[in-house]
């Protein structure tokens, strides 16, 4: 088994209701909001990529949770395509019950037909087809620029901010210019865009801070959103539900109360183990049914990839060993194994191989790490 990130593919299939759902807004004056995808998707991007549909999802059932109409377009408008998703993730399968959203993705508002008075904001969603259709529509970039003078908020999530790059406002200065904010990070298009990016017209966090944006950033595939002013911008698919939330508040509303996704709480308890929270282990193991613990394992797996030092290397084992009593893949030895060579344990790693290797003597990666081990 290949041990793969869920939201490009990246989270593995389970039904958990949904959380928050059926709440009324505590503020009655709707306010419409526009929220932006690629349109470049086809055959669930396998042959083009296009939008993340857990990061539509997220954020139309907040926003919605929260009183806001919302209008969803792409720059050729019509029928778009997300890349490939898991339809029982709770949030999925919410949204796609919702015959107004179905429709909406259906028949997309064309960019160039919006009008931007309309709107109390704009979110645009991420997706690897954002690199793509996203930062050269000039007519998106009038209608996100027209926003912001207006007074309205302007998010973005992952990929999406590459949608902000050449907005200009009405005095002619870049919206990006001077202001703090995220996006899809270097670190992680190096372990998960290996396949695009080197066709993107620029890389995303390069060309912002090239334009004037304060850069932030959390370790790889941890949740992380920026809010300066009515800019709020997310940096990867497991900061949406944040990112919605900061959005409704940009807007001056407060946010509906909601019980989080499980991906939501199984990174909370990630960040809270990493500060030393001695409750975590007896809580994954109470509630390891409502988690989701292989998430936590990928997790540690891919930051141990692009860990850098000691002390990276350590938290990535950490994580690791967090949810190894609940996930038995053998990709998960070897990436503690790994971990535990790095930090200069040999012995323990060439055990733990070892270990593998009477259970799986074909494992082609701990023969690897084995013979990487001789001196």
């Amino acid at each position: 088994m290949t041990l793969n990130f869920p939201r490009w593919l990246l989270v593995l299939a389970a039904t958990l209701p949904l959380a928050g759902n059926a709440s009324t807004a505590p503020n009655p004056t709707p306010a419409r909001v526009l929220l932006v995808v690629s349109g470049e998707g086809r055959d669930q991007g396998k042959t083009r990529p296009g939008f993340e549909m857990d990061e539509f999802a997220q954020a139309w059932l907040i926003l919605r949770q929260n009183g806001f109409e919302i209008d969803v377009a792409s720059p050729a408008g019509g029928a778009v395509q997300a890349d490939k998703y898991n339809p029982a993730e709770a949030f999925n399968a919410a949204l796609l019950a919702d015959p107004q959203a179905v429709a909406k993705l259906g028949a997309t508002l064309p960019t160039a037909a919006l009008q931007p008075q309309a709107y109390a904001g704009v979110l645009v969603i991420g997706g690897k087809g954002a690199m793509f259709d996203l930062p050269g529509d000039t007519a998106l970039q009038q209608v996100i620029g027209r926003i912001w003078d207006n007074g309205g908020v302007v998010g973005a999530v992952c990929h999406g901010p590459a949608a902000l790059a050449e907005v200009r406002l009405g005095d002619g200065s870049r919206l990006v210019d001077g202001r703090a904010m995220t996006g899809f990070t270097e670190e992680e298009e190096a372990l998960f865009g290996k396949r695009w990016a080197a066709t993107f017209a620029f890389q995303l966090e390069p060309a912002l801070r090239a334009r004037g944006a304060r850069w932030q950033e959390a370790p790889l595939m941890m949740p992380k959103v920026v809010v300066d002013g009515r800019l709020v911008t997310g940096q990867n698919p497991y900061s949406t539900a944040a990112l919605a939330d900061a959005f409704v508040r940009a807007s001056g509303r407060v946010p509906v109360a909601r019980t989080p996704w499980r991906d939501e709480r199984s990174m909370a308890l990630v960040e809270r183990h990493l500060r030393g929270d001695p409750r975590v282990a007896t809580e994954l193991a109470q509630q390891r049914d409502t988690l989701h613990v292989e998430l936590i394992g990928i997790l540690g797996y891919y930051q141990l990839q692009a860990a850098q030092d000691p002390a990276a290397i350590a938290d990535a084992l950490s994580i690791m060993q967090l949810a190894r009593p609940y996930m038995d893949e053998a990709q998960l030895d070897v990436g503690i194994a790994e971990a535990h060579w790095r930090l200069g344990r040999t012995d323990q790693a060439r055990s733990q191989l070892q270990a593998v290797l009477e259970k799986q003597p074909t494992l082609e990666q701990a023969k690897a790490l084995l013979a990487r081990m001789q001196p």
